[in-house]
């Protein structure tokens, strides 16, 4: 009973890693064809032949270096200025005590509530009487003001013990040093969740780009995949070699941010 157990267990684990996999294997495969191949019925999930001419045509027939600038630029400045921004907001809201400090933090979770579409006309209206249209600073600044974001840091902040503070206190550190020298570096699996988590939402943001730009020369790559497809026809063996080349730095990130996950993890176990 228990082996007939553990082989379902199995079963259904490889089927879920297919049915996760498999999309961007196919991803992978019509990046890899001709223009004919990708509308052949039934459809061949190996392509033949193989040829890496989409990946040559895309940075040929299109901007995607300056795609690719754009939304790299955007999104590790869009990560960091939302780390630092919610370190020193959690920091406040977590260990540092003021009138109304609860009240206020209760009205700044309640702005979760507001769908962003809804924000998104009061926001251009403002970076349009600061002439921030079309600029690198438009698309960065508006992201990095992020609720969820001071939210989990918060809660990162609370949990560590109050002895921390109090030592640091006593031998003369003021709460700037308390906050990036000996907190921070206690909370590295939480802050390597929350890059991941910004650094994605920020690279596959097309709405606020689409939004706030005006020229391809600040366009990020999903508005430069979206120019990919045509009006009356599309060639999808192009689209997919870009999205080929959107997925490779996220995935580089999330390898990256893991490998500190791990690591933060395991040294919170050796401190018990």
């Amino acid at each position: 009973m228990k082996i007939a157990t553990q082989t379902l267990k199995y079963i259904i684990l490889v089927l879920g890693i297919v049915i996760m996999i498999l999309p961007f294997l196919w991803m992978i495969s019509t990046s890899l064809k001709n223009g004919g191949a990708t509308m052949v019925f039934p459809p061949k999930f190996i392509p033949n032949p193989a040829t890496f001419a989409n990946y040559r045509d895309v940075f040929e027939q299109f901007p995607m270096l300056t795609f690719l600038f754009n939304s790299i630029l955007v999104a590790v400045l869009s990560t960091s200025g939302t780390i630092l921004v919610a370190t020193m907001a959690a920091y406040a809201f977590a260990r540092m005590q003021f009138k109304g400090r609860d009240k206020l933090f209760l009205l700044y979770l309640a702005t979760m509530m507001i769908p962003a579409q809804v924000t998104m006309i009061p926001q251009f209206i403002l970076l349009k009487n600061l002439n921030w249209i079309d600029t690198y600073q438009g698309l960065i600044v508006p992201n990095i003001f992020g609720v969820f974001a001071v939210f989990l840091m918060k809660q990162a902040f609370m949990s560590l013990p109050k002895e921390l503070e109090e030592a640091a206190f006593i031998d003369g550190a003021n709460h700037f040093t308390v906050c990036f020298k000996i907190f921070l570096p206690l909370i590295k699996p939480t802050i390597a969740t929350l890059s991941i988590f910004t650094f994605m939402s920020s690279w596959n943001n097309y709405l606020w780009p689409l939004i706030v730009t005006s020229s391809s020369n600040k366009a990020t790559l999903p508005l430069g995949l979206a120019m990919l497809q045509g009006q009356y026809a599309t060639n999808w063996n192009l689209v997919m070699a870009g999205v080929v080349i959107s997925v490779i730095p996220i995935l580089a990130v999330y390898i990256f941010a893991q490998k500190y996950f791990i690591q933060g993890m395991a040294m919170a176990g050796m401190k018990e």
